[in-house]
């Protein structure tokens, strides 16, 4: 991870589907524990896979008493948005720009901060 600079390693942690094990490896390494522009793409890069990961485990199952036309689309629509949040944070952040989502940012900015203390 030497060669790597900050800018690609916030990048990489908004990859689809595989982004949150780069966010863990750069909130674990030494090198990147102290920069606050990774930290702070980590942290929405994990949340946004740690949502993924409870709408399939824990939220469909819930909506299974819907009609079956009714859980699809639910199903489909969110997985949707997250997939273009994870695609649109991957476009901004490799513009160099730092976008805060509304929830997810500002969880991000308070995980950061207390990390970085």
């Amino acid at each position: 991870m030497q060669g790597l600079s900050p800018r690609t390693a916030a990048i990489l942690c908004y990859v689809p589907f595989v982004g949150w094990v780069g966010s863990l490896l750069f909130l674990a390494t030494q090198r990147f524990r102290g920069d606050g522009y990774v930290r702070f793409h980590a942290f929405p890069g994990l949340y946004m896979s740690v949502f993924w990961l409870l709408f399939d485990i824990a939220l469909l199952p819930v909506f299974g008493w819907s009609g079956w036309a009714m859980r699809k689309a639910l199903n489909g629509t969110i997985r949707l948005a997250v997939l273009a949040g994870w695609i649109y944070m991957l476009i901004k952040t490799s513009n160099g720009e730092t976008v805060r989502l509304p929830i997810i940012g500002e969880l991000a900015e308070r995980s950061a901060a207390e990390q970085g203390a």
